[in-house]
């Protein structure tokens, strides 16, 4: 309006603007002053026209025009003007538009408004601010099917085919929209998540353009991932024929009543790994993991030790102390105090579990998600089956006392069965937690046994006996080693003094001969003095006793030259005359000291 104002001042300048040149003013000067001030008028008042006339848009934003002068208002519980009624028009002046429209900008207020803009990885959330009233029992407009979509955008076919008025089921993909912001309210909510949403600043665009504010709303697309399925219930219904069913996990498990897809409640079908852009109001979507999950007992208690020490002489002593367990943070629950024998027995275990795709819709309308399902179903489960079996009995193969080949039998459970027999065990407790899982939609693969907490004392006896056979077999093999070691050091001994022990063995063996040929020398020579014995007594029966000792005595004589021949170099005649008739030896000798005398000096 004030372009209007001052554009009629401006014409009016014009008009009179020989009025306003002094009188003074004549011929030429006069005129041409006239003409400048006029020329200056007139250009002000076109400039005014035109500037109530241009329309221009950016290319990144829309105009949104409201009517200020018209003829008709729009209908009661509208906000939007469709026929041109006074108020916010449904048709937008699109991005990048120039036009020369007479006096558009004095009847109209156009707002330059931004296009809106929806990330990947989001949907933008729509509001309409009018519309058809929402049916009774809808908390939303009916979704728009995908065909019509782009239309669905256009404010004014919005408005004269069915669009209702609130929140929109169907939602903005990523992409860029020139949107009628009179009509839509689109949020873009962002929750931080550490990666790349760093902020809970949600986008907001409306009348007043792009807003942030810090919202609890989450738009960010709906991801289920490999190994999971997403089991979803709605809170809308978009198909006709809606009739829901009871399933069953198993005889006597759980049952829920399930939905078929796109009706209201619990559908019966999973949606597979994708990614998908459901509307967060509508839809609320639980992830069920489909893999092997593993779920571990473990700490949360503490545990006594009593140390055997032994010292030099082989006496015990012993010693206690205590440590604590703390449950781990990705532990489900802590190790599961049990009762045998009357002795308390915390054991830790690990469990293998798995949620079946076609069981899922079930446990989820049952129980709840995967968390719910661990905690109240396959937890408390697990805990009872073990307590049961320990404080139970078990089947097991052992020998009779009096021998013979192992019977099976079935006996009580007893501590040490935690160590001598957990193979046992365990298969006593799966089995039982496989009916229970089935009932609950769960297959149990798996029960490993972990730790068994078993008070010390009844362990120390055992700890004794192994400790005193080691320290046997340890004595038993020292000695063998002394043993062995003594004839190691005899042998080097004996090899060391190796030669001496020849050189006396030799000695020995020399003596032993020397010995037996002396003996036998001696019975040679006893051999022939019998011999020769027997023949002198012979030979004294012939010739008589007194000749053979002559002969005797001769042959003593020649064996005596024989040795010493130098007694015949000096033999002389005898000098020594024996007298005397005597049959003995004197005269003999006697001849036989004359030759051995000395001869006397030559002179």
């Amino acid at each position: 309006m004030s372009e209007i104002l001052i554009a009629c001042a401006a014409v009016l300048a014009v008009i009179f603007a020989p009025r306003v040149i002094p009188d003074s003013w004549t011929g030429a000067r006069r005129v041409v002053a006239v003409s400048a001030l006029r020329l200056v008028f007139a250009i002000v008042a076109l400039y005014e026209v035109l500037a109530t006339s241009i329309i221009s848009i950016p290319a990144n934003q829309v105009g949104v025009v409201r009517k200020i002068y018209g003829f008709s208002n729009i209908a009661a519980g509208h906000l939007i003007a469709v026929h041109g009624e006074t108020g916010y028009q449904a048709e937008i002046i699109p991005p990048g538009t120039f036009r020369i429209s007479i006096f558009f900008n004095v009847l109209n207020r156009v707002d330059e408004l931004p296009v809106v803009i929806v990330p990947n990885g989001f949907y933008g959330r729509v509001v309409a601010s009018d519309g058809e009233p929402l049916g009774a029992g809808q908390i939303m407009a009916d979704a728009w099917p995908e065909g019509e979509f782009q239309k669905y955008l256009d404010a004014e076919y919005f408005l004269t085919h069915g669009g209702q008025k609130g929140l929109q089921l169907s939602v903005l993909k990523p992409g860029l929209y020139p949107l009628n912001l009179a009509l839509f309210q689109v949020k873009i909510g962002y929750v931080k998540n550490g990666k790349d949403t760093v902020v809970n600043n949600d986008d907001i665009y409306d009348l007043r353009g792009l807003s942030h504010e810090d919202t609890p709303l989450d738009t960010s697309i709906t991801r289920v991932p490999a190994g999971s399925v997403g089991v979803v219930r709605s809170s809308v219904q978009t198909v006709a024929d809606c009739k829901p069913r009871v399933a069953k996990t198993d005889d006597n498990g759980l049952t829920a009543e399930l939905t078929p897809q796109f009706c209201k409640g619990v559908w019966d079908t999973s949606l597979s790994p994708n990614d998908y852009y459901l509307n967060r109001d509508a839809y609320d979507v639980t992830l069920v993991s489909t893999r092997v999950t593993t779920l571990e007992f473990k700490g949360g208690f503490t545990r006594r030790y009593i140390d055997l020490k032994v010292d030099s002489k082989g006496d015990f002593t012993q010693s206690e102390r205590t440590a604590s367990f703390p449950q781990p943070k990705d532990a489900v629950d802590g190790a599961i105090n049990t009762k045998i024998e009357g002795w308390e027995i915390p054991q830790e275990l690990r469990a293998i579990v798995q949620i079946t795709p076609e069981n899922a819709p079930i446990v989820v309308a049952a129980v709840g998600g995967q968390d719910e399902v661990d905690q109240r179903i396959v937890v408390p489960s697990i805990r009872s089956l073990v307590r049961n079996v320990y404080g139970g009995s078990i089947t097991v193969d052992e020998t009779p006392p009096d021998g013979g080949p192992p019977r099976r039998i079935t006996r009580p459970t007893r501590v040490l069965d935690t160590i001598e027999n957990r193979t046992v065990l365990e298969q006593a407790i799966l089995e039982r937690a496989q009916v229970d899982g089935r009932r609950a939609g769960v297959d149990i693969k798996e029960i490993r046994l972990g730790e068994s907490t078993i008070p010390p004392e009844l362990l120390l006896a055992r700890q004794r006996e192994q400790l005193a056979g080691q320290l046997r077999a340890a004595y038993m093999q020292e000695q063998i080693a002394q043993e062995q070691r003594q004839k190691t050091e005899n042998a080097r001994a004996t090899a060391d003094q190796q030669r001496d022990l020849v050189t006396a063995k030799i000695g020995v063996q020399t003596a032993e001969l020397a010995q037996d040929r002396r003996r036998a020398e001696g019975h040679a020579e006893r051999l022939y003095l019998e011999e020769q014995a027997a023949g002198q007594t012979a030979q004294a029966e012939v010739l008589g006793k007194d000749s053979v000792l002559k002969l005797q005595q001769l042959k003593l004589v020649l064996d005596l030259l024989a040795l010493h021949p130098e007694l015949v170099a000096n033999l002389r005649l005898p000098q020594v005359i024996v007298g005397g008739g005597g049959s003995g030896l004197e005269g003999a000798a006697a001849v036989l000291g004359s030759f051995m005398q000395p001869k006397a000096d030559a002179k």
